[in-house]
């Protein structure tokens, strides 16, 4: 509890054990009037000021209009009944107050709770960038006065505080804080680093690729701090409910106070004022909206939080809501399904290599045909000339490689130990004269010539995601009825993945635009109440998350464009998230409808039974506060997340 809370939390005690004391003195009369007036003050003293304020404003009527009235009135009954001989509604107007202070505890505390989580977000802000002067000497600078390209120094327990490359030093990064994972991620010169993570072991050297407000903590942060702006169209509902209902319930009150009583004289009857005036202000305090106004915007405010927890942020309740409704997928592939890191899966040299004696061993063919492709391509920066040197995971000596010569869309060839070594696709295989090998492959294919002759060939393919199987089979599981993946890859490596995630449909070979024309024929397809989604990392992806009707970006390895085009960001780049988030969405939106129709029916009951004079002030405060505090620990449930 905040410091305010537990100050709240005294004064309740305060006031209801001195209630509870006055119900055994024998007093009677202004005595009693002035002993409960203490307990009260105490209680509504803040509520009391509101109202005021409110009413100074032009404000009028809100629940702390409705509760100082409900509750004055009762105070003034119980001084007029005290004149007439009768017991007081001293008690009731307390303890009207006392149980709406502690339906507002209640309320705070639950906020309170979803607000950890997503302040644990907050938490990523760095104070400070760490720059190191000519004697070697540590300054601490604004993270804003940070130009790109400046080297910054992060040491053991301290944020990363701007987006870069790691020039120099090892370390483990806890990322919790972004991606819900508690797992340490390992990084190493040359490797990317994002802000916000901290710095867990060794000393970092990083060289700033951004400015402070173009990096992943400056965007995540504004992201959390605008999401309250985007309301759902439920909280939009019961905004506007609130707004007529207030003045309808008051205007209405006023009329049961004044109109049977008039209608009595009229007919030459006692007037009987108190009675409907208790009835009226027993109205007033059933018909408080507390319950709605509170407990929606709460429920809302507990599904971010509980998504934020666990790596999944939601840039407004709208978004949340929209997601519920979910029944068509459609993935990207590259960094999305797959990891977008290219490997090599299969090595299958000729049997000309095998002949000609450069290995006795079918394993060691193997090994010998990748390691002269990797030297071949060693002075290359592209991903596939990576992945090769990665797999042949050898120490390549510039002195072995020599003559290097890269064909733009066809390979490299380059003279390795003594040997004319080629490396490359089909063309470059075409250009030299040779036969080669024509297997249709899911990926992509280098083929290897050496000394004039065919020597095999090199698969090469991106790697699908260990979570994007069980991402699809849980998507479908949630009852998604189309899962979808658009692709600019060909159409053979597009349709292995597909079969082997699952995938209901697969376009392959598709440009950006082909893809956002992809999507408006699926928009087309889908349902009125159903809303179609779009996973997607890249730059190019922008337009699509923009068109579709919610737009997830995969955070971690996403690009900013993507990122600012979504809706939703999966910070951990796992896909397993969006069924999770889906699920998080749709248990909101069952709470949220609970609420509505619980307090609802409940008040729409007790003012009924108040108008006509069967119910007293007590099942009153069950009405009001009562239904408010069942209504706020029901939204509590939406911060309770199972990740599994």
């Amino acid at each position: 509890m905040t410091k305010k809370q537990k100050k709240v939390l005294c004064r309740i005690i305060i006031a209801a054990v001195l209630m509870a004391a006055l119900q055994f003195l024998p007093v009677t009369g202004y005595l009693r009037f002035a002993l409960y007036l203490v307990p009260y003050l105490i209680i509504g003293y803040d509520i009391l000021r509101k109202a005021a304020l409110g009413i100074s404003h032009g404000e009028v009527f809100d629940e702390n209009f409705l509760m100082a009235v409900a509750t004055v009135g009762a105070m003034l009954l119980g001084i007029y009944n005290e004149t007439k001989g009768l017991e007081g509604e001293f008690a009731e107007g307390v303890a009207v107050m006392l149980f709406y202070q502690i339906g507002e505890l209640f309320q705070a505390v639950a906020v309170g709770k979803s607000r950890k989580n997503i302040s644990a977000l907050m938490d990523i802000r760095p104070d400070y960038a760490n720059i190191e002067d000519e004697d070697g000497n540590l300054e601490q600078v604004d993270p804003d006065d940070v130009e790109p390209g400046t080297v910054i120094v992060v040491q053991p327990g301290e944020k990363v505080p701007i987006d870069g490359v790691v020039e120099e030093g090892d370390s483990t990064l806890n990322t919790s804080a972004l991606t819900g994972e508690s797992v340490p991620r390992e990084v190493r010169a040359g490797e990317e680093v994002i802000s916000g993570c901290v710095n867990l072991t060794g000393l970092l050297r990083i060289r700033t690729t951004k400015e402070f407000g173009e990096s992943t903590v400056s965007k995540i942060l504004d992201l959390v701090e605008n999401s309250s702006m985007k309301k759902a169209r439920t909280e939009n509902f019961i905004t506007k409910f609130a707004r007529y209902y207030t003045p309808a319930v008051c205007y209405s009150a006023l009329a049961l106070a004044v109109i049977p009583s008039l209608v009595n004289l009229m007919l030459g009857n006692p007037a009987d004022w108190s009675t409907w005036v208790i009835r009226a202000l027993t109205f007033l305090v059933i018909s408080c909206p507390c319950a709605l106004v509170i407990s929606i915007p709460l429920s809302f405010f507990g599904g971010i939080g509980g998504a934020s927890a666990c790596g999944i942020l939601v840039k407004g309740s709208n978004y949340l809501e929209a997601l519920a409704q979910t029944k068509y997928v459609v993935f990207d592939k590259t960094g999305t399904l797959t990891k977008g890191v290219f490997q090599v899966t299969q090595v299958c040299p000729s049997p000309e290599f095998m002949a000609a004696g450069f290995a006795k061993a079918a394993e060691a063919a193997k090994e010998r045909l990748l390691e002269l492709a990797a030297c071949a391509e060693s002075y290359s920066g592209h991903p596939i000339s990576k992945s090769l040197k990665e797999a042949c995971g050898k120490e390549i000596h510039p002195s072995h490689v020599s003559d290097v010569e890269e064909i733009s869309g066809h390979g490299v060839t380059a003279t390795v130990e003594g040997m004319k070594v080629a490396a490359g696709n089909a063309r470059l295989m075409e250009s030299l004269g040779l036969a080669y090998e024509k297997k249709p492959q899911a990926g992509t294919i280098v083929h290897v010539a050496v000394d004039g002759r065919y020597a095999g060939y090199i698969l090469i393919t991106d790697v699908v995601k260990e979570q994007s199987g069980e991402a699809i089979a849980a998507l479908k599981a949630a009852g998604v009825k189309k899962t979808v993946m658009l692709t600019g890859d060909g159409k053979l490596t597009a349709e292995h993945v597909a079969v082997q995630l699952g995938l209901d449909e697969v376009r392959s070979e598709l440009l950006p635009a082909d893809k956002v024309a992809a999507v408006e024929e699926l928009l087309a397809e889908k349902g009125v109440k159903e809303n179609l989604a779009f996973v997607g990392d890249g730059i190019n992806d922008a337009p699509v998350l923009s068109r579709a009707d919610i737009g997830v970006a995969m955070g971690a390895l996403g690009s900013d464009a993507a990122i600012e085009a979504a809706d939703i960001v999966l910070m951990d780049d796992n896909p397993m998230k969006l069924a999770l988030a889906i699920r998080i969405s749709r248990k909101c939106l069952r709470v949220v409808y609970e609420n509505i129709v619980f307090a609802l029916a409940v008040k729409a009951i007790c003012l009924i039974l108040g108008a006509v004079g069967l119910a007293n002030m007590w099942i009153a405060i069950f009405a009001d506060v009562g239904v408010m505090v069942l209504a706020v620990l029901n939204a509590i449930r939406c911060l309770k997340v199972k990740a599994d």
